[in-house]
C-alpha cells in the first residue's frame, strides 16, 4: 500500500467525534442564513418557520430510539444531558430516596456527576465490570435499595466499544421500581436502540457522534419521571432546559439521526467489515497485540487495542499520517492512565500501551490497509 491510493492524513478516531455528513450541512444551511428566525417567537413568520423545523428534528430525534417527539428535551450535548438526567433525577426525588448506582467504567461526566452528587449527601454505588467489560447483573440487583433512585449504564463504551445488556439492565431496574438512565452517545445511530423494548426511562443523544453538528444533543425523558431543571430561565423545553434553542443546530441532529436511522444497516456492515480486517491484519503482523473488551457484545467501530512492550504515546507520535488516540477525547489530554481499562484488569505497562482505534462511514479499505502496514511496521520499529 502506498500513500498515493489513500488521501492522508486518515482519519481513525470516530469515538472522539464525527465528520460532519454532508447531508446534514445541506440540511442545516438554509437555518444559518435566510431562516434565522427565533423558534419561541410565536408572533411572526420567521419564529414558526423555525419552530417548525426543530417539531420536526424533535420527531425524528424520537423516531430513531423509538420514543415519542414530546419526551425529546433538546440540550449542548451528552455532557448536559448526563447532568440532567443524574442530577435532575436525584434530586427530583430526595430525601425519600437517596441511591445512586453507576459504573466504574463511565463517561468521566457521568462519574464527576457522581462524586458531585456524593458531596450533596447521596449515596453512590460503582459497579465493577468483568474482564470483557460487562457489568454483573447479580451484583446490580444486590445493590438495590429501597432508597435507590437511579441506574445509570453507558451503553456502549466510549474507549473499550462494549455493549452492555441493556435490556436486561432496564427489566431488573423496573422490577425495583428504579429509574434506568443510559449515556448512549456512543450507540444512538449506530445500533438498534427501541426505549420501549429495552425499559429505558432516561438517554442521553449526541450530535457530534453521529455525523451531525457539534454543540447540540438530546435528553429522552420517559413521560411521568420526575425531573428538576438544573438552570432557570424562559421556561423553554418544556420548562426543564431554558435557553433558546438554535434551529440550525437542532435541524443538523435531526437530520444525522434520520440518515442514521436509514443507513444504519448498511453503514454496520461496512464498519464491521472494515473493523474485521484490521484486526486479522494486526493480529497477523503482530504476536504482541491484543483486543481489550468483549470480542462479541461490542459496537465493532471502537477498537482497543494493547500492543505489549511499546508506548501507546510513542505509538501515536510516530503515527504521523493516521489520526488515533489514547482514549476518552474528554480526559485524554490529562496524561492520566485510563480508569476504564484499568477496570478491566489491564496493569499500568499494558494501559500505557493501548490505543483506541475509530472506524466510521467515511472510512474507506484502502485506510485500513493503509493503517493496518503501518501500525505494524510502527509497532515493529518500537519494540
Amino acid at each position: 500500500m502506498t500513500e498515493k491510493t489513500v488521501n492522508l492524513p486518515i482519519y481513525l478516531d470516530y469515538q472522539a467525534t464525527t465528520p460532519l455528513d454532508e447531508r446534514v450541512l445541506k440540511a442545516m444551511m438554509p437555518f444559518l442564513t435566510e431562516k434565522f428566525g427565533n423558534p419561541h417567537s410565536v408572533e411572526h413568520r420567521f419564529g414558526w418557520e423555525a419552530e417548525a423545523a426543530v417539531d420536526v428534528a424533535r420527531k425524528q430525534v424520537a423516531d430513531l430510539i423509538g420514543a415519542d417527539e414530546k419526551e425529546v428535551i433538546f440540550t449542548s450535548g451528552a455532557t448536559e444531558s448526563n447532568n440532567m438526567a443524574i442530577k435532575g433525577i436525584a434530586f427530583a426525588n430526595y430525601p425519600q430516596k437517596n441511591h445512586v448506582i453507576t459504573v466504574k467504567s463511565e463517561h468521566e461526566c457521568v462519574l464527576a456527576s457522581a462524586r458531585s452528587m456524593e458531596k450533596m449527601g447521596f449515596v453512590v454505588s460503582y459497579l465493577d465490570i468483568d474482564k470483557d467489560g460487562l457489568i454483573n447483573l447479580d451484583q446490580l440487583e444486590a445493590m438495590m435499595t429501597d432508597k435507590t433512585i437511579l441506574v445509570s449504564v453507558m451503553a456502549v463504551n466510549n474507549e473499550i466499544g462494549v455493549i452492555q445488556e441493556l435490556k436486561a439492565i432496564g427489566r431488573i431496574c423496573h422490577k425495583h421500581g428504579v429509574i434506568f438512565h443510559t449515556d448512549a452517545a456512543q450507540a444512538v445511530g449506530k445500533i438498534p436502540l427501541d426505549v420501549r423494548e429495552m425499559h429505558i426511562d432516561v438517554m442521553s443523544i449526541s450530535g457530534h457522534k453521529i455525523y451531525g453538528p457539534k454543540g447540540v444533543g438530546a435528553l429522552y425523558l420517559k413521560k411521568g419521571t420526575g425531573i428538576i431543571p438544573l438552570f432557570d430561565g424562559g421556561g423553554q423545553e418544556m420548562g426543564l432546559r431554558s435557553g433558546t434553542l438554535s434551529p440550525a443546530l437542532c435541524v443538523g441532529l435531526g437530520s444525522a439521526c434520520a440518515i442514521s436511522q436509514m443507513d444504519m444497516d448498511k453503514d454496520f456492515k461496512h464498519i464491521s467489515t472494515l473493523s474485521a480486517a484490521l484486526l486479522s491484519k494486526i493480529r497477523e503482523g503482530l504476536n504482541s497485540a491484543f483486543l481489550n473488551g468483549s470480542e462479541d457484545m461490542r459496537y465493532p467501530g471502537n477498537l482497543n487495542l494493547t500492543f505489549r512492550g511499546v508506548k501507546s504515546d510513542l505509538l501515536i507520535a510516530d503515527l504521523k499520517d493516521v489520526a488515533i488516540s489514547t482514549g476518552s477525547a474528554c480526559s485524554s489530554a490529562k496524561h492520566k492512565p485510563s480508569y476504564v481499562l484499568a477496570a478491566l484488569g489491564l496493569d499500568k505497562s499494558e494501559i500505557e500501551a493501548s490505543v483506541r482505534i475509530g472506524i466510521g462511514r467515511m472510512t474507506t479499505e484502502d485506510d485500513i490497509n493503509y493503517t493496518a502496514d503501518y501500525i505494524i511496521k510502527t509497532v515493529q520499529n518500537l519494540l
